[in-house]
């Protein structure tokens, strides 16, 4: 669809509807997905595991920025302010987040948190030791929730669904206690496709924005193959304004722009929790962000017609953050085809991953 085309689709679309494509929640939707309030936190359920996970989660990526104490204040703020999800993964600053939010989460109730870790390895042996050192690391004898982390390309997730790859460790490490849910997270289309229709999965971890949707579409194929399977999504960068134009004065040392004003905020993420499916929103990796979000998520409605006009004009021009990573996963797989035409388990060149 051209570009003139789509935006005449989406300043038509009636109320409930974002793009004409994907219908939103409503009012007595939004009200009904809302399980509980813990200070002021709603709390919805997350799919088909019955847990009640708080809107807004807790970035461990964010402790990039801290040192331990300042980790510890903030890891027990959000949780005193009603958020029970924490999400960190042994890649964020080289297994420093890990460490910092395991002593930053000492003292909480085990039972009353939601712990969420990832995996880059693709390999049954590789992810099991990954897995123990994260557990040992995080403190905690249990994963409510272990995912792949960031799958790209369509050969690494075959690569990791088997044969000899990391589900059979996800799998097994179930049976023994070790991880309650399975999910993954993925930054391309065509990967979150494969892994959704190659596992039945829990959750799924994927870029639900504003600028990204109305711009170009990207989220709404994921969203409704997660929901025919019954996959709950956990949504990332819903506070993303898109990548920063060459010109502009970058007010946060980040990859990309994101949301700062309070309103701005509210609008991303009402965006993203509007959409059905959408369990729960991570905000980006600084501390009063998540501030921010925890205000946000006190909004007791959806996007409204109004505001999606807002989020239109504030879309209008912005830059996609991952349109280079698709085109990269292509190539890859183009080469792939042409080099290894009979085996789609072989692993891509290591520069396209």
């Amino acid at each position: 669809m051209k570009r003139r085309t789509f935006l005449k689709v989406v300043g038509g679309a009636a109320a409930g509807y974002t793009t004409g494509l994907t219908p939103l929640l409503g009012a007595e939707e939004w009200t009904a997905q809302t399980a509980e309030v813990v200070n002021g936190m709603p709390r919805r359920i997350l799919g088909r595991t019955g847990r009640k996970l708080s809107m807004v989660g807790f970035p461990g990526l964010a402790l990039v920025h801290c040192d331990q104490a300042q980790s510890t204040e903030g890891v027990h703020k959000a949780f005193e302010r009603g958020i029970n999800y924490f999400d960190v993964a042994p890649a964020y600053d080289n297994l420093k987040c890990e460490t910092k939010m395991g002593i930053g989460l000492q003292g909480l109730d085990r039972d009353k948190y939601f712990l969420a870790c990832k995996t880059k390895k693709r390999e049954k042996d590789s992810a099991r030791e990954e897995l123990e050192r994260s557990l040992k690391l995080l403190k905690t004898d249990h994963f409510d929730l272990y995912q792949m982390h960031h799958l790209v390309t369509v050969a690494e997730v075959k690569k990791a669904l088997g044969p000899g790859g990391a589900v059979e460790t996800f799998l097994k490490a179930k049976e023994e206690g070790k991880i309650k849910y399975i999910g993954f997270s993925a930054h391309t289309t065509k990967a979150a496709i494969e892994a959704l229709k190659g596992f039945s999965f829990d959750t799924v971890m994927f870029p639900i924005n504003f600028v990204e949707y109305m711009n170009r579409g990207y989220g709404r194929e994921v969203l409704e193959l997660a929901q025919a399977k019954g996959a709950a999504v956990l949504a990332i960068k819903p506070m993303s304004r898109g990548a920063w134009p060459q010109d502009a004065k970058r007010t946060r040392e980040w990859w990309y722009r994101c949301t700062e004003t309070s309103e701005e905020v509210s609008l991303g993420l009402r965006f993203a929790w509007s959409q059905k499916g959408v369990v729960a929103g991570i905000t980006p990796s600084f501390l009063e962000l998540v501030d921010k979000a925890i205000e946000a998520a006190k909004t007791p409605h959806p996007i409204t017609e109004t505001e999606l006009g807002k989020l239109r004009q504030m879309a209008e021009g912005c830059g996609s953050i991952f349109t280079q990573e698709e085109a990269r996963a292509e190539t890859a797989q183009t080469l792939q085809h042409s080099a290894y035409p009979d085996n789609p388990y072989h692993e891509s060149p290591a520069e396209w991953i």
